[in-house]
């Protein structure tokens, strides 16, 4: 994709420290500055994927389109972690912010920097179900339809903050 061209994204949103529903509003309003038909869905309640000792999370996607080049949206989301205090002290660990891209249009992307699809999205309850909520006909690069993975997690563990996709002009 060149940089002039628009492209649908989805970026997960996730943050367990200082005031992490805060945390996601703060991004969502950042991600406006490259990002056009932004919407966000409900944010969820997880327990962390990795060391237990740290406090649950709260997850939500978003999806927009920008011109942004794959590289140049992982430079802003990695600015956008660092502008909200992001320090990274261990794998799976607490944070204030973790932005991650989950697709970039139908584009598959193996670098050093960045892999999309993201690699292990598809075993994440706190990726799909929000995923699901903001385009349940969603097909991946591969062909797979995201309605087969949303089964897989029926019976998923998350508590839902709020009953509606997030306005944005409300954030």
């Amino acid at each position: 994709m060149s940089a002039s061209e628009w492209v649908t994204v989805y970026v997960a949103l996730g943050s367990n420290l200082a005031n992490p529903q805060r945390q996601l509003q703060q991004a969502v309003i950042s991600l406006q500055k490259f990002a056009k038909n932004l919407s966000v869905s409900p944010f969820y309640t997880s327990k962390p994927l990795g060391p237990q000792d740290q406090p649950d999370y709260v997850n939500a996607v978003a999806k927009f389109e920008t011109h942004l080049t794959a590289i140049d949206l992982l430079d802003e989301l990695q600015a956008i972690e660092q502008s909200q205090g992001r320090v990274r002290s261990r794998r799976w660990g607490e944070r204030t912010l973790d932005l991650d891209i989950l697709l970039y249009g139908l584009v598959q992307i193996q670098t050093e920097r960045l892999t999309v699809p993201h690699y292990d999205m598809h075993n994440r309850e706190f990726v799909i179900i929000p995923l699901f909520d903001l385009s349940p006909d969603l097909i991946f690069p591969n062909g797979q339809p995201l309605s087969i993975l949303r089964a897989k997690f029926a019976q998923h563990q998350m508590q839902r903050l709020s009953n509606t996709q997030h306005n944005i002009a409300a954030i």
